[in-house]
């Protein structure tokens, strides 16, 4: 059997990701969903992010270029004190909660992952910053689900929590025909952590 070359490409994004049991209460919350539509594509709870900047498809060769200046920002700057919060969905397809808390700090920091994305000189999509953790999405000609769970997270209010690093995630390690996978390429803790 042939052994599979590694892909030379990879889809990049960087975020930032709730710790476990923060995602754990939000999960709790949408035991209801899960049970009342089950049809969904629901995200599974390991892949949970606040995405920063979207990079797409980069050449694997250039992706290591981001990790010492995503690592100083990382070492510059004091975890931010966020929450997840609500739930909604884009065009009845995409179920996904909220993020509060420290929301300035939240844009500015994206803000500023996104220059140093520029000053590696590799090009992206630089679309306004939506803060949400996306959980689920619909199937063709299903959308009610999408709706329903939305609405069973509208009085939803998560405990707060420190984003303690930032991520330099891959996706669709293996580019099967099931489900998007992600994994950490790199993670660097806020204010110098490990």
């Amino acid at each position: 059997m042939k052994e599979e070359s590694p892909s030379p490409t990879v889809r990049v994004f960087i975020a930032l990701a709730p710790p476990d049991d923060a995602k754990q209460e939000l999960e709790r919350e949408l035991a209801p969903g899960y049970a009342a539509y089950p049809r969904m594509r629901w995200n599974r709870i390991e892949d949970w992010h606040i995405t920063l900047a979207f990079l797409g498809e980069l050449p694997a060769a250039v992706v290591p270029r981001l990790h010492a200046p995503l690592a100083g920002l990382a070492a510059a700057r004091e975890p931010l004190r966020l929450a997840l919060h609500g739930g909604g969905h884009f065009d009845e397809r995409v179920l996904w909660s909220g993020i509060g808390g420290d929301a300035e700090g939240l844009h500015l920091l994206a803000a500023d992952v996104r220059a140093v994305v520029k000053e590696c000189g590799i090009a992206f999509a630089d679309r306004p910053l939506r803060p949400h953790l996306t959980l689920a999405r619909a199937r063709r000609g299903d959308l009610a689900g999408v709706v329903g769970a939305a609405a069973g997270l509208a009085g939803f209010a998560g405990r707060t929590w420190p984003a303690a690093r930032l991520h330099l995630v891959g996706s669709n390690f293996g580019r099967g025909p099931g489900p998007i996978r992600y994994r950490d390429i790199a993670s660097w803790g806020f204010g110098g952590g490990s």
